[in-house]
């Protein structure tokens, strides 16, 4: 009875003896499997450390964002949160909003109204956007949304990039190896027949050194296979967050920075402060004439 030895799958010697049988086409073929396992590995190494920094940078200005009032105080603190995605939408949104508070500012009169009922307990809750005098126009809040969309595709495809390397290291690298795989069978079978000797000796080391093709491009499939589904997921996550972040924030904004006066309460600020106006001009003329109408109101 003949007692066969096998050498382990992955024992060094294996490996070396596959590789050493492998034919030009084959070493070719794992050359180009090697390069894209060092690209898959770039990748998944820089974008997994992309989203730590992602995540926990976001956590810490969400917390920060949800302890603030008025939607501007984190850019008037200047605190920043770099690592954070939607920190980077909101530093271009403020930046956009106080640029238009400086140059195209609207002026309305602050507003206070009472509270209507005192059980209710809770007084004026919107005295912040009421007690403000400098708003923007509703055509420079589209610009202000303009810029955040811009920031969100952006941010969007930051997080994306290079996760095409690793779609083509799992799509690609099983049928890269097979390739190589097939070749080196057909090889292997060619130089048999030429040698006219069909025995397991002569057709092993073909064989095997076709077969290493499969198993380095399963190596660099099933790796990327994986980072890519836990990335994917991930990022997915971090965008749907930044998307409702985004709407939230464009809400608040509008809320307390956007003149949304209707056109009857324009018009009824404009004769009040036209009033005041002819009034304040005709105590001026009163008082500069002696014996004129000084006293009237």
């Amino acid at each position: 009875m003949h007692i066969i030895h096998f050498t382990p799958v992955f024992g060094a010697s294996a490996l070396q003896f596959a590789i050493k049988m492998a034919t030009p086409e084959g070493k070719a073929t794992m050359t180009a499997l090697l390069i894209l396992s060092l690209f898959s590995w770039t990748i998944i190494i820089t974008k997994a450390r992309q989203l730590a920094i992602a995540r926990k940078w976001a956590r810490k200005f969400f917390a920060a964002y949800n302890a603030t009032r008025d939607p501007m105080d984190i850019k008037r603190a200047n605190q920043e949160f770099e690592g954070a995605p939607a920190y980077q939408l909101y530093i271009r949104a403020a930046d956009e909003v106080d640029y238009h508070l400086k140059n195209n500012p609207v002026r309305v009169e602050a507003r206070v109204v009472a509270q209507a009922d005192p059980a209710l307990g809770h007084g004026n809750t919107d005295h912040i956007s009421r007690s403000k005098t400098t708003k923007i126009s509703v055509a420079s809040f589209e610009a202000v949304k303009v810029v955040m969309e811009e920031a969100s595709s952006a941010e969007a495809m930051a997080l994306e990039k290079g996760m095409i390397v690793l779609s083509t290291a799992v799509a690609g690298g099983p049928f890269i190896g097979l390739l190589g795989t097939v070749w080196g069978v057909m090889e292997t079978f060619a130089g048999i027949a030429s040698a006219g000797s069909a025995s397991l000796t002569a057709m092993a080391p073909g064989v095997a050194g076709a077969l290493i093709c499969t198993v380095i491009g399963l190596l660099v499939a099933i790796p990327a296979m994986f980072s890519y589904n836990f990335m994917v997921t991930t990022i997915r996550a971090i965008t749907q967050e930044l998307d409702g972040f985004a709407s939230r924030y464009a809400n608040q904004i509008e809320h307390k920075y956007v003149d949304n006066r209707t056109l009857s309460e324009e018009l009824r600020e404009s004769n009040d402060v036209l009033a005041r106006r002819i009034v304040s001009a005709i105590n001026r003329e009163g008082a500069a004439e002696p014996g004129g109408f000084a006293g009237v109101r």
